[in-house]
């Protein structure tokens, strides 16, 4: 069933279907490059014309080819022209019609959706010719474009929007969950049986994921957008601008993302390099869960998952607030264990603790522990409460910020976990001093 205003954007390869995206939705989120087949999985994201919001897809180049990725370019291309309300057929205007074009209309005719065909490529004086012939196609809504240099797209929008239903138009701002990882540690596999559907492409080769593939998925009846990014490579080998682009991506999808799911492989190593990438969730403040996947292919006895963990948390210990879940995404095993977990750490990041117990735990973890002294000094917090805001969040007034040492801070949010469940997710203490308590 398709979901409410979802336009795809379908065509042979290297026709200007990421051009065009990137134009309509006005960043540079699909990646560009002059090379056929480079965007092979499907990219969402929101856009707005004339203050109406819909959700579009760039799709994998549809190709009858003999290409590697045709048949499954081909199922991505489907999976977005069955979901879509609009399918936006791109074509290039300064070539002939070809074999591959009739073949996409043919995919297309048979969607028995709205299909509007913009002939791509024709700047300036041109966008008032293109070839009588591209009515062959059997397609009676056509629109002479160039992404590149937007002219016609304003025309193409509108069209757009005359086949879409707005009557009903809800928010469908879901929460969403990030898989981070190196090359080839299972990400796509574990997406797809996540969402119990093929949504990205899965292949032994590294790297196969090159954009950021979103899904719905429903657990304990709650909905999530999971985006499977890029592979994250180390920068020295971003030898080409797709990786380089791939690499920025991933990024946005932390910034992103209200959880981030960090994907390791349990016959790696952790490296610097996993560190590095934690560090950029880390300083973003974003909750997270490390994945330990392919558990299946180590050898275990009763201290294996013990060992491994405690290890692992050496090794991590700065995110320490971060659950271990171990799997095999590709057995199926210890799925449910992950899912459970998820919507643990959901909880826990909306978790309110009530004023007064707060005011009682800080006073109490003071006289456990009081603050060291500083020139005679010594901090003292007078009050605390949590604060609106994206992970759980705690105003200390104090009598003077400058007394707040790091490590005692650590020990008052320690003191904080242990009588609360705040597991998977970072915890910011903000310090005022006590005067300024009555200006709040």
């Amino acid at each position: 069933m398709a979901q409410r205003n979802i336009v795809a954007v379908v065509g042979k390869p290297n026709v200007g279907k990421s051009t065009l995206f990137n134009k309509i939705i006005n960043k540079r989120k699909s990646i560009v490059y002059d090379s056929p087949g480079v965007t092979r999985d499907r990219l969402y994201e929101d856009a707005e014309w004339a203050g109406k919001e819909f959700r579009i897809v760039d799709t994998g180049g549809i190709t009858i080819e003999n290409e590697n990725f045709k048949e499954q370019i081909k199922i991505q291309a489907q999976i977005a022209i069955d979901e879509a309300n609009v399918i936006v057929f791109l074509i290039d205007g300064r070539d002939n019609l070809t074999t591959e074009d009739y073949y996409v209309a043919q995919l297309l005719r048979k969607a028995n959706k709205p299909v509007l065909v913009a002939v791509n490529k024709l700047e300036g004086s041109r966008t008032d010719y293109f070839d009588n012939s591209i009515y062959s196609l059997g397609f009676s809504e056509i629109y002479p474009i160039s992404a590149i240099h937007g002219d016609g797209v304003g025309n193409l929008l509108d069209g757009i929007l005359s086949h879409l239903d707005f009557s009903n138009a809800k928010d469908d701002k879901y929460f969403k969950l990030a898989l981070l990882g190196k090359a080839n540690v299972g990400k796509s596999t574990l997406l797809n049986t996540l969402a119990n559907e093929n949504r990205s492409i899965v292949s032994d080769v590294a790297g196969t994921t090159r954009d950021s593939v979103s899904s719905v998925i429903k657990i304990n009846g709650v909905e999530f957008e999971v985006v499977d990014t890029a592979g994250i490579k180390r920068k020295s080998k971003l030898t080409d601008s797709i990786e380089h682009y791939a690499l920025m991506r991933a990024t946005q999808s932390i910034e992103d993302a209200d959880l981030c799911l960090l994907l390791l492989d349990a016959t790696d190593e952790v490296s610097h390099f996993h560190q590095n990438i934690i560090g950029i969730a880390y300083e973003l403040k974003k909750p997270m869960i490390v994945i330990v996947n392919k558990w299946d292919l180590i050898e275990k006895d009763t201290n294996t998952m013990h060992e491994f963990k405690k290890n692992l948390a050496k090794k991590l210990k700065f995110v320490d607030w971060a659950p271990i879940v171990f799997i095999s995404a590709k057995n199926n095993n210890r799925i449910n264990k992950l899912r459970d977990e998820i919507i643990r750490v959901k909880e826990n990041i909306s978790r309110k603790i009530n004023t007064n117990q707060l005011n009682n735990l800080l006073m109490t973890a003071q006289m456990i522990r009081p603050a060291s002294s500083i020139n005679g000094r010594r901090l003292s917090i007078t009050f605390g409460k949590q604060v609106e805001a994206k992970i759980p969040t705690f105003v200390l007034f104090v009598n003077n910020t400058e007394l707040a040492h790091f490590t005692y801070l650590r020990y008052i949010e320690n003191q904080i976990r242990e009588n609360y469940d705040f597991s998977g997710t970072p915890i910011e203490l903000v310090l005022r001093n006590k005067n300024k308590k009555n200006e709040e």
